[in-house]
């Protein structure tokens, strides 16, 4: 090994994982361990007790309680790299690989829920080779209930308290573990009551539920992938904030999309037009922290505007600050323009200029009105220049 590669290799080992929301990240390790365990062990008492117990509603709970194992090591993996920090390649961070796994687990768990479904509608056409369960199997679909419930209301809590939308989808799996728990029961409970058929009922239903839950899971992330913005409600709330930004006149324009449990926001909002860059530039830092601060939001985009650029005329076709200042010269003519400063309003399709005059041309009265007069002709003609205002005082270059 090179020295060069010797250096790479001990930086990188002295480099540890540090995840951009360590108690987001710990919460969710924590909680996903806690499924991990629970899921696996109902996983080998539902399919084992159901196998002998002959129940087919038992180990369909059974195979779920696997897709929930499966789906928990998926959230490890994706709790774990999305939250690294941004990088080069991925500026605005890594939130997206939870959707990515949101949406993994979504079809995963609509696939089985359909396999299900269809193995409980195949048996169901031969009723007559249906056989009876044997008494356990019910008080195992008791105990898988009590399971899930607890472990639905655990999860759910822990969602809540570190905002994980990832982590709330899989609370909510487990609550819907619950819900076909309890159908199995019912199914179960039929069976021993001499409704054999009622077993395979369960089964079917509950493979409903689980590709009814998985189709869910699978949409909400497909549309997150696809830059859907967020509720009107929330959206109107960010638009207010923004308003009520000291400076902010007006707002006429405002995006949003989700990112993982987070939200990317761009706004165009309206401001004095005859303010300073820097003045400006304070006002949209202003209402951007003020986003940042009362609302779940990434980051915010705020792009200054001074006038409404849906009803104003376009500037983009007006010259540069260069050629329009030769053209005023141009039309000047012989009357000299000692500017030592000049401030160009680029304002529904004209321009407004103000002229700052060396203060040694100010004390001659009859160039100064020669200079008046002359710019008060070109601006009644003008295709460029609208007003032309002149300050009689020396401004700082």
């Amino acid at each position: 090994m090179t020295k060069q590669q010797s250096h790479t290799h001990n930086h990188s080992k002295s480099v540890a994982f540090e995840p951009a929301h360590p108690v987001r990240f710990a919460a969710a390790r924590k909680s996903t361990w806690v499924s991990i365990v629970i899921n696996l062990l109902l996983t080998v008492i539902q399919v084992v007790a159901g196998f002998f117990g002959k129940s087919q509603s038992l180990m369909a709970d059974g195979l779920h309680s696997f897709s929930d194992l499966v789906a928990d090591i998926l959230v490890l993996f994706a709790n774990r790299h999305g939250n690294r920090h941004a990088d080069a390649n991925h500026p605005y961070g890594h939130a997206r690989i939870e959707t990515a796994a949101s949406l993994i687990l979504g079809i995963s768990l609509a696939a089985v829920g359909v396999a299900l479904l269809i193995s409980a509608g195949l048996r169901l056409q031969h009723p007559e080779q249906v056989q009876a369960v044997h008494p356990y199997t019910l008080w195992i679909a008791l105990l898988a209930l009590a399971a899930k419930e607890g472990l639905f209301r655990y999860l759910l809590a822990v969602a809540r308290r570190v905002r994980s939308q990832m982590l709330v989808a899989n609370a909510w799996h487990a609550r819907s573990d619950a819900a076909s728990s309890l159908v199995v029961m019912v199914g179960i409970g039929g069976n021993l009551l001499g409704y054999t058929f009622l077993d395979l009922v369960a089964a079917a239903v509950v493979g409903g539920m689980i590709a009814h839950m998985g189709g869910k899971f699978a949409l909400e992330a497909l549309s997150e992938l696809v830059d859907t913005g967020l509720d009107e409600e929330e959206v109107n709330a960010i638009r207010q904030t923004l308003l009520s930004a000291p400076g902010v006149r007006s707002l006429h324009e405002l995006r949003t999309r989700k990112m993982a449990d987070n939200a990317l926001v761009d706004a165009h909002i309206i401001v004095d037009p005859k303010i300073s860059v820097s003045e400006g530039h304070y006002i949209a830092e202003s209402a951007r922290l003020a986003v940042l601060h009362n609302h779940h939001v990434l980051d915010v985009m705020v792009h200054i505007d001074p006038e409404d650029d849906a009803l104003a005329k376009p500037n983009v076709h007006l010259p540069s600050r260069e050629l329009l200042l030769g053209h005023l010269n141009t039309r000047l003519g012989d009357v000299q323009l000692p500017v030592t400063r000049s401030v160009l309003h680029y304002l529904d399709g004209k321009i407004d200029a103000e002229l700052f005059l060396d203060t040694r041309y100010c004390q001659d009265a009859g160039k100064v009105a020669a200079l008046l007069k002359k710019c008060a002709a070109i601006t009644f003609d003008d295709k460029y220049f609208r007003t032309i205002q002149l300050h009689y005082s020396d401004a700082p270059k």
